[in-house]
């Protein structure tokens, strides 16, 4: 590995975001050494603090002092993360982006086997943790059903969506902004837009130093991503298509109310205010109207999106005899 900083081109970054990890993040830089030094090409590793308490971000700016090829982002505040690893592609300069955790559970061994796997022509290569050392009751089984349930809503089917061990192509992510819990949908990102994804079994050591920061409440933060990451992946251009279509329902419905309402009224002789079917009637009509307009401010929002920031409702995966 590189000890001193130039220009040259970078092949591989690793990306390590560290929250309160100060007892692994010195383990963790010995282990990934040796494997990057192995690696043709310049490497450089990434390490994010984010917004740590303890002597993370001290312990890793010394590491950095000593070894060039190691920078450090530091993040005012504890921002999650999803936020620490965009930091970290943002400032990547690799054309191969390699994530992990900081908490040593991870092994920088498999680096080398998820490269192998790139170079047979994916764009993304997540881990699999096949046999994890995790809590069974805790972590392992919610994550499980988690999985299953975002395969099954997503199209796009991994074993383990949680596992923070991937490897990206730049080209793949570099227009990908990441909120909430969503750098685990990465691979769906990737399919939208055509790209290969592969999974491959990778080790899983049980936490040595310091303590977990994940809980339950994480399982429901990834559901509740997952419903936006659908929404964006079907109406993010249209939708109008979402807004509109519950609209016509909703008026639909009230017509139907209505019918009803003047059936009752001519042919059962029931006055209209013996029956809820007139404010149902009202409030589904009213309901329609909103949506309808709702999705029309949508469309314009969107269109504001794309057309002021330049944005592309399209990804070039190459481009040939072009300046």
């Amino acid at each position: 590995m590189a000890t001193t900083q130039d220009d040259g081109d970078i092949r591989i970054s690793v990306i390590v975001p560290f929250y309160n990890e100060e007892a692994n993040i010195t383990p963790l830089y010995e282990a990934l050494k040796p494997v990057l030094a192995a690696l043709p090409g310049r490497c450089e590793m990434i390490f994010v603090d984010d917004g740590s308490r303890d002597a993370t971000a001290s312990r890793a700016r010394t590491i950095a002092a000593a070894d060039l090829a190691v920078r450090v982002i530091e993040l005012l505040g504890n921002c999650g993360q999803t936020a620490a690893m965009m930091a970290g592609i943002d400032h990547a300069r690799g054309e191969i982006l390699i994530a992990m955790d900081g908490d040593g559970q991870n092994d920088p061994a498999d680096i080398p086997l998820l490269l192998a796997e790139l170079d047979k022509g994916y764009d993304v290569v997540s881990g699999w943790r096949k046999d994890r050392k995790d809590n069974a009751l805790i972590r392992t089984l919610p994550s499980r059903i988690a999985n299953r349930l975002i395969s099954a809503i997503s199209g796009v089917h991994l074993h383990d969506y949680g596992c923070s061990l991937k490897a990206y192509r730049r080209g793949v992510i570099k227009n990908v902004r990441l909120y909430g819990e969503m750098h685990r949908f990465i691979p769906i990102y990737t399919a939208w837009f055509g790209g290969r994804i592969a999974e491959l079994p990778v080790r899983h050591h049980p936490r040595l130093r310091g303590k977990s920061n994940y809980g339950l409440n994480r399982v429901v933060k990834v559901l509740l991503d997952l419903a936006v990451v659908m929404f964006l992946q079907r109406y993010l251009t249209k939708p109008i298509y979402l807004f509109g279509g519950f609209g016509l329902l909703c008026m639909a419905a009230s017509l139907g109310s209505f019918g009803w309402m003047l059936w009752l009224k001519l042919f059962d002789d029931k006055s209209f205010i013996q029956t809820p079917l007139p404010v149902l009637t009202a409030m589904l009509f009213v309901t329609a109207i909103l949506s309808m307009l709702m999705g029309l401010l949508a469309e314009i929002m969107v269109r504001t999106y794309h057309e002021a920031q330049g944005k592309h409702v399209y990804a070039v995966r190459q481009l040939t005899n072009f300046d």
